[in-house]
């Protein structure tokens, strides 16, 4: 059984208001990994990936450059522990 790494990712720069959760939760589809994905007060992006360390580092990299029409300026990578989740969503702007 592969073992499960799941990462928090605060993305800033031009990422709101340019389909970045949507592409986000295509990729995150594609590579097969689970989490969520969605936008802050303060402008950034919040990720959290979850699956096989090669394909939660492929995630990392796609949210390092973002779709086209973002400008990712920083990424901003913690370690958190996997929960298990299966599949990969697109929540509401945190409120706090």
């Amino acid at each position: 059984m592969t073992q499960l790494v799941r990462r928090r990712v605060v993305v800033t720069g031009v990422v709101q208001g340019v389909g970045f959760r949507w592409a986000a939760a295509a990729e995150a589809e594609r590579l097969g990994v689970a989490g969520f994905v969605r936008n802050l007060p303060d402008g950034t992006v919040e990720a959290e990936v979850e699956g096989s360390a090669d394909a939660v580092e492929r995630m990392l990299e796609w949210l390092a450059q973002g779709p086209p029409a973002a400008s990712v300026s920083r990424c901003d990578v913690t370690e958190v522990a996997a929960a298990g989740e299966r599949g990969f969503r697109i929540r509401g702007t945190s409120v706090g």
